[in-house]
């Protein structure tokens, strides 16, 4: 499975010595739930097979290694993590574990659009100063949610 890598690499939950801390983007609902996430070295709901949060981790957590531009309407991806060309490629099946990620990941922005468009602005604003992006290839939600 594409994304049972991440309980190894786990490179998405750590700040490489050098590096500032990274405080992960919530939105209105996780603020009231979590309070804050901060990574100084390690996220501290990282545990031996990956978060702890599950299905509760926030929503910028759950779309890495992806990120979004609201304004452009893009999808773009952290050329540093090792799972994109595998996701890239999986693109191509709409059955594949990329693609229900990405189908995923379109309905709630779609959500957060109508909810809270200034958490997709500051979590890409955040996403672009941390990670080196790269626009994912002929992707864009308003594609993705015709088909």
């Amino acid at each position: 499975m594409l994304f049972d890598h991440c309980a190894i690499c786990k490179q998405c939950c750590h700040v490489e010595d050098g590096y500032p801390s990274l405080e992960v983007t919530l939105n209105k609902e996780e603020t009231v739930r979590l309070g804050s996430v901060c990574m100084d070295r390690n996220c501290q709901h990282l545990g031996s097979n990956g978060c702890t949060l599950g299905d509760e981790k926030p929503f910028g957590c759950t779309l890495y290694p992806l990120s979004y531009n609201p304004q452009k309407r893009a999808f773009f991806y952290d050329t540093d993590c090792p799972l994109m060309p595998e996701y890239i490629s999986q693109l191509e099946s709409k059955t594949s574990e990329a693609s229900q990620h990405l189908a995923v990941v379109s309905k709630t922005i779609r959500l957060l659009e109508k909810r809270d468009p200034s958490f997709l602005q500051r979590n890409f604003e955040v996403d672009k100063d941390y990670f080196e992006l790269k626009r994912l290839p002929s992707q864009t939600i308003t594609q993705r949610s015709s088909k």
